[in-house]
């Protein structure tokens, strides 16, 4: 009897949501850049992970925020330097969905999902070197035509 292999696309579909989108950052600046943007609805975001691509290697105090069409914006983690110390190429950051959490490498992963209406979230960087790929599930919540792309 042969062991079953769980289908990896349909597993991840299954337990995360439909997509994984990515956006690469392109060299970090001392800048606010969009990274994705929600159309049609609430989107209920069950990950969202960066790989860091080119290493940070300076003073760079960088988060995420979230900027709806209509209402207040807010952060979806709290500004952490992520350059003093170095992040170095392969390393994985994640956060656990609190806005007043840090940015920590090794992933924690979302520990609750984050709910994102329509409009955008953005990445806030002080920093002038590194680069980054963010990758998102996320499944529609109030409209099925609810839609997260990259920016």
């Amino acid at each position: 009897m042969s062991a079953l292999q769980p289908n990896g696309a349909g597993l991840r579909k299954y337990l995360l949501g439909p997509t994984v989108v990515s956006k690469t950052t392109g060299t970090l600046t001392a800048a606010t850049t969009d990274l994705f943007l929600v159309t049609g609805g609430i989107v209920m975001i069950t990950s969202l992970i960066g790989l860091v691509n080119t290493s940070v290697t300076v003073a760079n105090s960088f988060k995420l925020t979230n900027v709806p069409t209509v209402g207040d914006p807010t952060d979806v983690v709290a500004a952490t330097d992520i350059g003093t110390t170095d992040t170095l190429a392969g390393t994985v950051l994640g956060f656990d969905g609190t806005a007043a959490s840090s940015i920590t490498k090794g992933s924690p992963g979302l520990a609750k999902p984050l709910f994102v209406p329509t409009g955008k979230i953005r990445q806030v960087s002080a920093g002038t070197d590194g680069q980054i790929t963010w990758y998102c599930t996320w499944v529609p919540y109030n409209n099925d035509n609810a839609l997260l792309v990259a920016a």
